[in-house]
């Protein structure tokens, strides 16, 4: 089964703790970034690309209201694994080329290029916030908490991502999604470690039944 761009909006926000969250707005006209928006990008960006290994604990709030648990491991550059507790039946993985998305009650895993997800944000190997192929919408600041919004620039009206951050200590600590039908995902995530020694072959996704496709680059 194929899973819809809304879909997998909705299933790839992670990271963060809800209180820390601003209420989300709709993506709007993008005003020009001032000075300190463009060094607080550039601290966010650096933030980001030095992030080697990480593992938490994660609670996903769906638009529906449905909570689910799970760890969330990431390896970058270009790999990530979500494992939701039980009784959901997902599993994701990002092996370096593709997301899969299992449902293991449906069966057949989704092969998605890994560049076309909201997950390619945060596991690319160069993270621009503000480069080629995304651009910042929104740069927000409350009391201790900086909030970076982020759209498609070919297509700012498919939805908007918005990086939640401490200040002390800078860290990211929230992922929202805002989709193009205006739901609004987030997922919280709390013992965090990072530095750590990850086994490679929890970003692998295998099963006989089914054959990896070919990525294709062109």
């Amino acid at each position: 089964m194929l899973f819809n761009r809304r879909f997998l909006l909705t299933l790839l926000t992670l990271l963060a703790l809800l209180p820390l969250a601003l209420p989300a707005q709709a993506a709007g006209p993008r005003k020009p970034l001032t000075d300190q928006d463009k060094a607080d990008v550039v601290r966010a960006e650096a933030y980001m690309n030095g992030i080697t290994t990480l593992k938490a604990r994660f609670q996903q709030f769906a638009p529906n209201g449905n909570v689910s648990e799970g760890t969330a491991y990431f390896w970058r550059p270009g790999r990530m694994r979500l494992q939701y507790d039980p009784p959901s039946p997902i599993l994701v993985v990002a092996d370096g080329d593709f997301l899969i998305v299992h449902d293991q009650e449906l069966g057949e895993p989704s092969y998605i290029p890994l560049g076309s997800t909201p997950a390619g944000v945060l596991v690319r190997e160069n993270v621009q916030l503000n480069g080629k192929d995304l651009a910042v919408s929104r740069v927000t600041r409350a009391p201790g908490v900086l909030n970076i919004s982020v759209v498609e620039s070919d297509d700012p009206a498919q939805g908007e991502i918005t990086l939640v951050f401490t200040e002390q200590p800078f860290a990211l600590r929230q992922w929202r999604v805002l989709d193009a039908q205006g739901s609004i995902t987030t997922v919280s995530l709390y013992e965090t470690q990072s530095g750590m020694t990850l086994d490679r072959k929890l970003f692998q996704f295998s099963d006989p039944k089914f054959t990896k496709p070919k990525l294709n680059d062109g």
